[in-house]
């Protein structure tokens, strides 16, 4: 067979015979920009309606819904499948995986009635004899599904995917960006083959032009084989900043993905299995991929400078009508409210007259409050998460303190110290007057910065949810 009798062209293919599902996601958004670019004439399919534009057909279907797949299997003769469903509620996530099987299950049957010729499905790459996590098993089991009928598939299975958007990648970058100091557990030692989000798509689409890859399970990969902690170290050196990380062997993932969604803006419940997946090395182990479609692949140094490159573009989060203040103003007033705390309780030991303060309980008590007030700091001015946890804890302990220092004014007895003058007393009012600010603002960002992370029409709890066009991606922190 000639190569030229090998490759589909865009005239050969018939307009809006190839689907992407999951075409408002992280890899589905990028390649239906791909195929269109191409000229090729590409029907979307997403849970919500959006305007067709010149070379894309919106279609509305949710893979749950196997009554809604019939309309955008209709007429295809290619489909990508990119769905997963990963995230959800705190009642709903560990359920992803039937989730998953149910998706798959309900699309194989669909196309298969449509007359699909080919399926193309991009799962993970696994090690079939280790012990694989459940995201893993998952990605097993849904290209499994798909390929027990009889529409031949195509399965790309790739480690991490590096691009701007992805979860993986954001868990790499705002861990670098946010943490100095790193504590890591034993799995940031395990090999994994990472990959460029663009490279990705070219094999996606390489694959759907040579009829040769039909049928095959191909494993992709970038040209760099490097532990997690050499890719945090790699994009630490791009960033010119310090990395240190100690490794410990308790932290489980459980424990991980709480410390990734306090510090990241990936969700606990996303977290999760992607940090399962990262136990087992992930190398590509079989090349056939090169012989069928051939490409110069991008090292991580630059995949991660174009991932950077494209999240400086993101948009900032506006305030939406409905919201009486927008996530700035009560960053700006928990920030105030630190600072205020921090200045009125050093009034301590240059008002205050009472010798208590000067014990070395006191001024050891004091100076660790000042380190939790720097660390709240410096953790709210970069929208995480911990800061707001850390600045409401302290906030609340703080309030508490001088309510109690304040406790003879009503009952006639000192708890705290020696009975204070008036002015302390003032003092301490004033105090409880900022640190009840420094509540309610901290309760405000800690809740509203996930309603920003996932800001467009009403999301879904899918880690396939969609963000409308024209809005913000879903791993941006640039709030206004």
């Amino acid at each position: 067979m000639s190569q030229k009798t090998k490759q589909y062209s865009t005239q050969q293919i018939k307009p809006y015979s190839i689907l992407v599902t999951g075409a408002t996601g992280f890899i589905g958004k990028k390649l239906l920009t791909k195929l269109s670019d191409s000229g090729y004439k590409v029907k979307a399919m997403s849970r919500s309606k959006y305007p067709d534009t010149e070379n894309i057909q919106y279609v509305k279907a949710d893979a749950l819904d196997a009554e809604s797949l019939s309309n955008a299997t209709n007429g295809i003769e290619t489909a990508f499948y990119l769905l997963h469903s990963m995230e959800g509620s705190k009642k709903e996530w560990g359920k992803f995986a039937s989730r998953e099987k149910q998706q798959a299950e309900n699309f194989l049957k669909a196309a298969t009635d449509a007359g699909v010729k080919r399926i193309i499905y991009l799962g993970g790459l696994v090690d079939e004899d280790t012990d694989l996590s459940e995201h893993m098993k998952s990605r097993q089991t849904v290209g499994k599904i798909l390929a027990s009928g009889n529409i031949p598939v195509t399965e790309l299975r790739a480690s991490v995917i590096v691009g701007a958007e992805g979860g993986s990648f954001a868990m790499l970058r705002y861990l670098v960006e946010r943490l100095p100091l790193m504590v890591c557990p034993k799995w940031v030692k395990s090999q994994t083959q990472p990959i460029g989000v663009d490279n990705v798509v070219d094999y996606l689409i390489g694959v759907m032009k040579n009829n040769e890859a039909a049928g095959k399970i191909l494993e992709i990969g970038g040209p760099d084989i490097m532990t997690y902690e050499q890719l945090m170290r790699l994009y630490s050196s791009i960033l010119n900043r310090n990395l240190n990380i100690i490794q410990i062997p308790f932290l489980t993932p459980r424990l991980s993905s709480y410390w990734v969604d306090l510090v990241t803006p990936v969700k606990a419940s996303l977290a999760r299995p992607l940090v399962d997946s990262l136990v087992h090395d992930s190398i590509v182990k079989d090349k056939a991929i090169e012989k069928l479609v051939p490409l110069k692949l991008e090292h991580m140094n630059e995949a991660i400078n174009n991932a950077i490159t494209e999240s400086k573009a993101f948009k900032p989060i506006t305030k939406s009508p409905e919201e009486k203040t927008s996530y700035k103003v009560n960053q700006k007033i928990l920030l105030v409210s630190l600072c205020a705390m921090a200045i009125i309780g050093s009034t301590y030991y240059w008002m205050d007259d009472r010798t208590d303060v000067w014990e070395i309980s006191w001024v050891f008590g004091s100076l660790i409050w000042y380190a939790a007030i720097l660390f709240a700091i410096s953790f709210v001015k970069q929208k995480a998460r911990l800061g707001y946890l850390i600045g409401g804890v302290l906030a609340w302990i703080t309030m508490a303190f001088w309510l109690f220092d304040n406790f003879y004014v009503v009952f006639d007895i000192s708890l705290v110290a020696a009975q204070p003058s008036i002015d302390v007393t003032l003092r301490n009012f004033i105090g409880v007057a900022f640190a009840g600010l420094a509540v309610f603002s901290s309760h405000n960002v800690f809740h509203k910065v996930r309603v920003y992370q996932a800001r467009g029409e009403p999301v879904l709890e899918s880690a396939a949810a969609e963000v409308p066009n024209g809005t913000r991606p879903v791993y941006n922190t640039d709030f206004s």
